[in-house]
């Protein structure tokens, strides 16, 4: 339940917009102001998580170090949430809601208000900075912990959330990157 307390500006007020969320209208009851603000803090929230993860991909295509099955999940994660984000975008403006302001190198103050997992620009740094079997090793692990912040945000969004297309995305969230890790799993 204490999903939205991490201290997000621009989350007041939102729960008072006029307009529909794709899949439904809202009754305009607490139920309903609790999943909309709800979702558009997972939105928010879930963007930078997103283009963080896409960063980390493009650093580990860049390597050519890089083992091949660290490429191939870098692809695949890239694949994954690419789209994601553009869905999530779209969301926004169709709510009248602000997308988030921080780009996707600019991480490390987003900590505390950017979800569980996010990297810190010295961790981003020193992910760049490696080479060979200890670039996989990092950013397998950094994936990994990074994937584990996701799920949790997705599985907070589902407890409150009313809107289909969000419970389909935070479900496909939670069912991909739990693969992933169990993949990363046996890369370590």
């Amino acid at each position: 339940m204490d999903q939205g307390s991490s201290g997000m500006t621009g989350m007041t007020g939102m729960t008072g917009m006029s307009g529909t969320p794709s899949g439904g209208a809202p009754t305009g009851s607490a139920a309903a102001d609790v999943g909309r603000a709800g979702d558009v803090m997972f939105a928010q929230m879930m963007i930078p998580h997103h283009q963080q993860a896409v960063e980390m991909a493009d650093i580990a295509l860049a390597k050519p170090g890089s083992s091949a099955q660290v490429r191939e999940l870098a692809t695949q994660i890239k694949a994954g949430q690419d789209p994601e984000i553009q869905t999530m975008r779209g969301w926004l403006q169709s709510w009248g809601a602000p997308e988030p302001t921080t780009g996707m190198s600019g991480m490390s103050g987003m900590s505390g208000q950017g979800g569980q997992g996010m990297m810190t620009q010295a961790d981003m740094d020193a992910l760049k900075a490696a080479d060979g079997a200890a670039f996989d090793k990092q950013w397998v692990t950094m994936m990994t912990a990074h994937h584990q912040g996701a799920i949790t945000m997705a599985k907070q969004v589902l407890g409150t959330t009313q809107n289909p297309q969000v419970k389909t995305l935070a479900e496909a969230v939670v069912k991909a990157q739990t693969e992933e890790i169990a993949t990363m799993k046996t890369l370590l």
